[in-house]
């Protein structure tokens, strides 16, 4: 099983630099905040750790069986 990947909400500016890098990945919700899409699932673990290297706020976070995966 893969990683897991979550956006928090209320860290998320919608910058886009997701829906950009992974447009089948991460989409907009109605508020205009990132959200993993149904293709997250299809992204390496190393490409969403890389994704969510990239996120300007560090709202995107990783998951490994449930113990969070240091970006750092």
């Amino acid at each position: 099983m893969g990683f897991e990947v979550r956006v928090d909400k209320d860290v998320c500016i919608s910058s886009g630099k997701c829906v950009a890098d992974a447009p089948a990945a991460f989409r907009f919700d109605d508020d205009e905040i990132a959200e993993p899409a149904a293709g997250v699932s299809a992204l390496s673990d190393d490409h969403l750790v890389e994704i969510a290297r990239s996120c300007p706020s560090g709202a995107i976070q990783v998951f490994d069986q449930g113990a969070e995966v240091a970006l750092d």
